[in-house]
């Protein structure tokens, strides 16, 4: 879990180097002043989004060789450890996965194991089939045998502090392992390697809940909670990863992402943003198909909302979502929808909104900074009216309002999450503008892959490198 933490507590690196000048813009749940080859998946931004994976894999890697040296009755004592540790690691590789395709995977992360031999330590990479072929089938595993495992006595004190997830609670790591099956089931279910598979294991999964049991509500979340903001586990530094002075504009809110809020009167508005100090207490978005020009003058005018200091950028107890509810209850909303339940379909849908409004809600509360106000508890009343107002009963594409609402609940918190759903689902749509000079022109689909492969593991590189194009599909990217 530390080694991983970089990608799932807000940190500096992860939101401004990497986020920001790629997912955020392609899918516009930022704002961003057009500038030359801003559809160019950027060095940088992979770079370090790479090297924080492999940080974390080695850790697995090493707890997996350790785990399997001890003796028999040393495994069945330690196995609650290695199968949670191995859940939380598959949702990162899953991620990995979304974002460049074929990875150095199963045989990555063996220094240790090979001491003194970098040539054997080399991986190869495995396809992006193979390894949500390997996840799919252990996850399985995995859940049924949290059906009956308990944690040991001996071990109850250490998994509980050590769990910086679920505090050892294992039937909150089951929710998370299934509903992790739910989520890469969905994504892959219209590949043509995966459509029958995924078919079959949706229907078990979402019609048996006492023997796939889900995230339903937000006491479910996986997620990291800061408790003290001096501590390695801390949200600190996101301050400067969103109000990065000069000309960075890296906490703007998008037109397409403001607009739909306001006009819908969405609940979680004055908790997500806060107007610009020139805007005279309305929400104005950026406008992505104006050109740079205008989009600078807008920037500079102050009249742009931003996204909430008092919830994001200036909380110190800001937490490192892993899998909501919310989302959680727009997969079943999906699922049921194009099974044709439609009472399922839109109850699902509508306890997806209501848990995202109190988790934003919920989130805004751990601040301890006040720089924007709080806005007031939304009622019972204004959350319906909202529902409401997005005629669900009317809509002739629910596809599409599921996913605009996983797209707004996701928003910088889950980015990959975000992007990878926007790529399946092609919604919502979004116009950009680009320069007669840019390299690319069209959004990109997948990150490429650093520098660093093709000079380190040159051999292993060639065999992936003609894939390595950020206008190639992931596999189940097929919209």
């Amino acid at each position: 879990m530390f080694g991983f933490k970089e990608l799932i507590i807000p940190t500096y690196t992860n939101i401004f180097v990497t986020q920001r000048p790629t997912i955020n813009r392609y899918i516009q749940t930022l704002g961003w002043v057009d500038e030359a080859n801003h559809l160019t998946v950027g060095a940088a931004a992979t770079e370090a989004r790479w090297t924080q994976y492999y940080k974390g894999l080695a850790q697995f890697k090493d707890l997996e060789r350790l785990y399997d040296e001890l003796i028999d009755v040393e495994k069945e004592e330690k196995l609650v450890l290695y199968l949670t540790a191995k859940i939380l690691f598959y949702d990162q590789t899953q991620q990995m996965v979304d974002l460049f395709g074929p990875i150095p995977w199963s045989t990555a992360g063996t220094l240790n194991a090979n001491p003194g031999n970098f040539k054997a330590s080399y991986a190869k990479y495995d396809t992006a089939e193979e390894i949500y072929e390997t996840m799919l089938d252990d996850l399985k595993s995995i859940s049924e045998q949290l059906q009956t495992l308990t944690t040991p006595a001996s071990i109850s004190t250490v998994f509980a502090t050590q769990d910086l997830v679920h505090n050892g609670d294992l039937s909150l790591w089951r929710k998370y392992a299934n509903g992790l099956r739910l989520r890469m089931l969905t994504r892959v279910s219209e590949s043509s390697k995966f459509a029958t598979r995924a078919s079959a294991e949706l229907a078990t999964i979402i019609n048996d809940r006492t023997a796939y049991p889900l995230p339903l509500v937000n006491a479910e979340n996986a997620q990291i909670d800061i408790f003290d903001s001096g501590s390695k586990i801390t949200s600190d530094g996101i301050r400067d990863a969103f109000e990065a002075g000069g000309t960075w504009y890296a906490n703007l809110s998008s037109k397409r992402m403001i607009d739909p809020m306001v006009q819908n009167a969405d609940p979680r508005l004055p908790f997500i943003f806060e107007p610009g100090v020139e805007a005279k207490g309305k929400f104005i978005g950026l406008d992505q198909s104006i050109g740079s020009t205008p989009q600078s003058d807008l920037a500079r005018s102050g009249t742009i909302a931003i996204y909430n200091r008092s919830t994001f950028s200036r909380s110190k107890f800001f937490p490192g979502i892993l899998m909501t509810s919310s989302e959680v209850n727009f997969l079943l909303a999906e699922y049921y929808n194009k099974n044709g339940k439609a009472a399922e379909a839109k109850a699902a849908f509508e306890n997806g909104i209501k848990e995202s409004v109190h988790l934003y809600e919920d989130i805004r509360s751990r601040s301890d900074d006040d720089v924007t106000a709080a806005a007031p508890k939304p009622t019972s009343e204004q959350i319906d009216t909202y529902i409401s107002n997005l005629k669900w009963d009317a809509a002739t594409n629910k596809i599409e309002l599921i996913a605009y609402q996983k797209w707004t609940h996701f928003n910088l918190v889950q980015a990959v999450e975000a992007w990878s759903e926007v790529r399946r689902l092609d919604y919502p749509k979004f116009t950009v503008t680009t320069q007669n000079s840019d390299l690319n022109k069209t959004i990109p689909v997948r990150f490429t892959l650093p520098s660093s492969e093709s000079t380190h593991n040159k051999e292993h590189y060639a065999a992936v490198h003609e894939q390595n194009n950020q206008n190639n599909k992931i596999f189940w990217d097929v919209n």
